[in-house]
């Protein structure tokens, strides 16, 4: 029996797994992943946001963007299409992480 991807097959593994994600007039769910990144020689953690998202629901975000994520800003920093191009993968960055720095640096 062929594997059909449609709509439908796409969304089972994100209702699953998925969180509420909203941006513009768009609600979809999406996996976020939260891994640490250790830096500069084990001086840094640091957490890199990543959000599994359909293309059809936020493949057209682009940096700068707003997003929410389970009720938390985000601000997307990169966009990447996955595989087949079906799920895309999107960097964020916490939106009032990115108004600190903007604080700091005198914007």
């Amino acid at each position: 029996m062929a594997l059909v991807e449609d709509s439908t097959t796409l969304s089972a593994y994100l209702d699953d797994f998925g969180v509420s994600c909203t941006s513009g007039s768009t609600t979809a769910n999406a996996i976020l992943e939260q891994p640490d990144l250790v830096l500069a020689g084990n001086q840094i953690v640091s957490t890199d946001y990543q959000l599994t998202a359909k293309t059809s629901d936020f493949g057209t975000l682009i940096a700068g963007a707003s997003i929410t994520v389970n009720s938390v800003a985000y601000t997307v920093r990169e966009v990447r299409k996955l595989d087949d191009g079906s799920f895309v993968e999107i960097s964020l960055q916490k939106t009032w992480l990115l108004n600190v720095n903007k604080l700091w640096r005198g914007y």
